[in-house]
């Protein structure tokens, strides 16, 4: 390592405190880079509802909180096969409030990440962008399409120019939506989303191909309506039960498959033509999730060689600009700034844009 490169022993972090309450800590220790793993020095993160929802759903003193980061390698670990080096900057997702290693989060001044989990920054991309394409949704989203679907990335649509399928994403300008609609566009779908009217240009922008007011009493009758009642792929972020009976409307006579991103009442779920399904991000490792039922996953080694395969694909649409980043909200204070704009997404009072907190 270079000898300008001096890592302190300890750290400012963001950590779990009694009952969930996520506070900022001093002299929060700073983890090692074992063989496979990288020490990052942390520029910007991205905020996520699973910052906050985790610790208060499963509250534990002392874990790091936080997923999205974008930083510069500090430390490659021994293992030089990794493909990163010390200056490399990088960007992607760790899993927070992680039951079984309290060293895993991001919202820290040094972030611990496996090697085959990190993306390169393209040279001329700054680090506030690479944390507004949103790693955490990225991740979500293509879990989804493996899991639930069982599509493949791959770029473009069947050979005939007929797109491969038609997906609706519900609640297309939320983080995740807008994520998704990019990647499953980039792979050949027809994209139908719902949101506030005052989103419809931002959607599209972003690959929406057909738009939906879900205030209007008629949303799902008019989805129907598009689809000629054949509707199949149906991707809810938020598992409400106003989210989830909108969906099931509008899933065509045949039946279909409904991804929600959060837990959701499966009591509702009352079609048996409808599979549906709950996807946890953190799994992406295929090595498992510790956590209470519904939120636990056992660990998948099918999934564990899937995802390599994937972030190796994903590095390339970061590289040739496939993947766009998202508007872009800034929040002053560091750490402070964070616990803010945890309250601003749990009052949800953001729209369209992703929060960015700089902790250089």
């Amino acid at each position: 390592m270079p000898a300008a490169i001096i890592i302190p022993p300890t750290q400012t972090a963001i950590t779990q405190h009694e009952g969930g309450m996520l506070k900022v800590a001093q002299g929060v220790p700073i983890a090692e880079a074992g063989p496979g793993w990288l020490l990052v020095r942390n520029e910007t993160v991205a905020l996520n509802p699973c910052d906050f929802k985790m610790a208060a759903r499963f509250p534990t003193p002392g874990l790091l909180d936080g997923v999205d980061f974008a930083g510069t390698v500090i430390d490659a670990g021994p293992d030089s096969s990794s493909g990163f080096h010390v200056g490399d900057r990088v960007f992607g997702c760790v899993p927070g409030n992680k039951q079984d290693d309290p060293e895993s989060g991001s919202f820290c001044e040094f972030v611990k990440v496996e090697a085959i989990y990190a993306w390169k920054i393209p040279e001329d991309m700054s680090f506030e962008t690479a944390s507004a394409l949103c790693a955490a949704c990225i991740v979500t989203i293509g879990l989804t399409m493996h899991q639930c679907f069982k599509m493949e990335v791959t770029r473009g649509r069947l050979p005939d120019g007929r797109p491969r399928g038609t997906v609706l994403v519900y609640g297309g300008s939320s983080s995740v939506g807008l994520v998704a609609i990019q990647l499953l566009k980039i792979c050949g779908y027809e994209i139908l989303t719902t949101c506030s009217p005052r989103n419809f240009d931002l959607v599209k922008q972003y690959g929406a191909d057909v738009v939906f007011d879900y205030h209007s009493p008629t949303c799902a009758a008019d989805i129907k309506k598009y689809t000629k009642n054949a509707l199949k792929y149906v991707i809810d972020p938020f598992g409400e039960v106003n989210t989830l009976t909108l969906c099931y409307k509008a899933i065509g006579r045949a039946g279909g498959i409904y991804c929600a991103l959060e837990q959701y009442q499966e009591s509702l779920c009352t079609r048996r033509t409808v599979k549906h399904h709950f996807i946890m991000g953190p799994s992406v490792s295929g090595r498992g999730v510790v956590l209470p039922e519904p939120y636990g996953v056992a660990p998948d080694p099918e999934l564990h060689e899937w995802s390599k395969e994937f972030y190796r694909v994903v590095q390339v649409l970061v590289d040739d600009g496939s993947l766009k980043s998202l508007p872009i909200q800034r929040l002053p204070g560091r750490f402070e700034g964070i616990l803010k704009g945890l309250d601003i997404l749990k009052n949800k009072q953001v729209s369209g844009a992703k929060l960015i907190v700089s902790l250089a």
